[in-house]
């Protein structure tokens, strides 16, 4: 006998909103304007980065796509939405093999993260 997994009720699904924190912390280590100077990730770190980037704009698309409607209502849903487009494209997006196509592909990836948390929080409901 096959038991099958069934979807979590609506009751069960994990409602604690993204840890926007956490999420521009990882884009500041390929990002930081403040520090120009410092040495660009290892290889190694860029993978485990890239990952990373991949996990926080899984969970952050969803709420920022709950957030700007359907259909949208004003210019900055659509401009959600557009940039969620954005995203997956450079979800679906491979990195160049040149030299260095790993760190700027991190980098797309980075800069659509840290788009999709100022939506996020831009789209936040009125207390």
């Amino acid at each position: 006998m096959h038991a099958t997994a069934q979807s979590p009720a609506a009751e069960d699904i994990d409602q604690t909103p993204p840890d926007v924190a956490t999420m521009r912390a990882t884009v500041d280590r390929l990002l930081d304007p403040a520090t120009p100077t410092e040495p660009a990730p290892a290889a190694d770190e860029v993978a485990t980065l890239t990952l990373r980037l991949r996990g926080h704009l899984a969970v952050v698309m969803p709420e920022v796509e709950r957030l700007a409607g359907s259909p949208p209502e004003s210019v900055a849903q659509y401009c959600a939405l557009a940039c969620l487009g954005e995203a997956r494209g450079k979800l679906r997006a491979q990195p160049s093999p040149a030299p260095g196509g790993d760190l700027a592909y991190a980098r797309r990836l980075a800069r659509a993260l840290w788009a999709l948390c100022d939506h996020y929080e831009a789209l936040q409901p009125a207390d």
